[in-house]
């Protein structure tokens, strides 16, 4: 169980890549809720909160739909990288890329 949103959660997301933090690396779901948070949680030690973002509350108004993306860079030097982005929908219609 997942303990911390304080309203009903709409959306929850696997990451299918391993994070790195300053606990190493974590196996990572994140939570969406109408409390207008998006919730990062480490699903392997003791299901700790990560992180927290807190959606725009003028704009926002909760957050509905989550979704993890792989954006590849090119840079000067032709090498190309991989960044993972999540993108969220909120209630009002709104659609956001962090990462």
């Amino acid at each position: 169980m997942f303990n911390g949103h304080e309203s009903v959660v709409y959306a929850v997301e696997y990451s299918q890549f391993l994070i790195k933090n300053n606990i190493g690396n974590s196996n990572v779901i994140c939570s969406g809720s109408s409390d207008n948070t998006i919730r990062f949680w480490d699903i392997r030690s003791d299901k700790n909160e990560l992180f927290m973002i807190k959606g725009d509350e003028k704009k926002d108004n909760g957050i509905v739909c989550l979704k993890f993306i792989v954006l590849k860079n090119k840079d000067k030097t032709k090498n190309v990288t991989y960044d993972l982005n999540l993108c969220y929908g909120s209630n009002n219609g709104l659609i956001r890329i962090w990462g």
